[in-house]
């Protein structure tokens, strides 16, 4: 019996799921890690797509908002007082482009990217292997349910974080460069678009919007159904959140002068009219009433730019909270 078939017994085998060497000396993907690569090679394809096409668009907004800005600079057009002249107003009209294309057409795609990850990636992750029977098969295979399961959501949890966290980097990075500080664009971080693609509000409700549908996925065992489920959860919860949110960091209150306007990015909470006796009365009441005549101010409750970081990172908090009770729910039924 010729030698070079046998194995030598000095060298250990290879784990199962590990990365081993062909002959060619290439580290190649076996067993498990193998299996789960090849599940979500579209997935993987399809995020890195996305993330090009967003970054190119991105990198496109900021090149031409640099050129204008450097071009308005240089005239003397920066100023709005310089706009009425035609010549700063032929300068300053092409930011108008990527300025809508940014606010109207990004913002409102990252913005659905958690809702598209939990319908499309989370919810048939475990719902197809139930249609299709391959769950039976873990059984009979020498990978426990769980270790399967955890091999089965490292590689799309990963590809998701990675992504959304690039995408949220590159939408901050814009958005602080060339919109807030840009000569035109008028864009608060709390709007309803502008909040959700920014900081790391994408990348907590992508994570979430995953376990989300992974676990409705393996509570209902159909594909269609659990995909309509989680697309509706998702949206339930965003609404809920967003309910939520002023209180998530306390607001700033001050009272001002009659009819005086929020300060610049700020989120208005609440506002009310100050009476002589120091009482508030909402404006509309004032206006049915007509009790506000001696009125000697307006009571503001809002949130400035800066309750951005704050307020995101209370609500990352209870996403990352729910994400994790979902993954230990989705675990438990696995296990079960």
């Amino acid at each position: 019996m010729s030698t070079d078939v046998l194995t030598d017994p000095a060298k250990p085998a290879p784990a199962p799921g590990s990365a081993t060497p062909d002959r060619s000396g290439t580290p190649r993907l076996r067993g498990l890690l193998w299996l789960t690569w090849r599940q979500n090679r579209l997935l993987l394809w399809v995020l890195a797509a996305l993330l090009v096409l967003l970054a190119a668009d991105l990198l496109w907004i900021h090149v031409v908002a640099q050129h204008i800005t450097g071009a308005l600079r240089r005239t003397g057009c920066y100023s709005p007082e310089s706009w009425d002249s035609n010549k700063c107003w032929i300068l300053l009209s092409p930011i108008n482009r990527p300025n809508f294309w940014f606010a109207s057409v990004l913002q409102p795609v990252v913005t659905a990217v958690p809702l598209l990850i939990g319908v499309f990636v989370g919810a048939p992750l475990l719902a197809q292997e139930h249609e299709r029977g391959t769950i039976r098969l873990i059984r009979a295979q020498s990978v426990g349910p769980v270790r399967w399961l955890a091999a089965r959501l490292a590689v799309p949890g990963l590809a998701v974080l990675a992504v959304t966290g690039v995408l949220a980097s590159l939408m901050t990075w814009v958005w602080w460069t060339d919109i807030v500080h840009g000569p035109v664009a008028f864009d608060p971080p709390f709007q309803f678009f502008t909040y959700p693609a920014l900081g790391i509000a994408p990348v907590a409700w992508s994570l979430f919007a995953l376990a989300l549908g992974v676990l409705v996925g393996q509570v209902l065992r159909r594909t269609l159904p659990a995909m309509f489920l989680t697309g509706a959860l998702v949206a339930v919860t965003h609404g809920l959140v967003r309910w939520a949110r002023p209180s998530f960091y306390p607001t700033v209150d001050v009272v001002a002068p009659l009819r005086a306007m929020q300060p610049t990015n700020a989120w208005l909470v609440d506002t009310k009219t100050v009476l002589p006796d120091g009482s508030r009365v909402d404006s509309v009441a004032c206006i049915e009433t007509h009790r506000c005549d001696g009125a000697t101010g307006t009571w503001l409750s809002y949130h400035p730019s800066s309750h951005l970081v704050p307020v995101q990172l209370v609500e990352a908090g209870i996403l990352l909270v729910l994400t994790a009770l979902a993954l230990a729910a989705a675990f438990r039924l696995v296990r079960r």
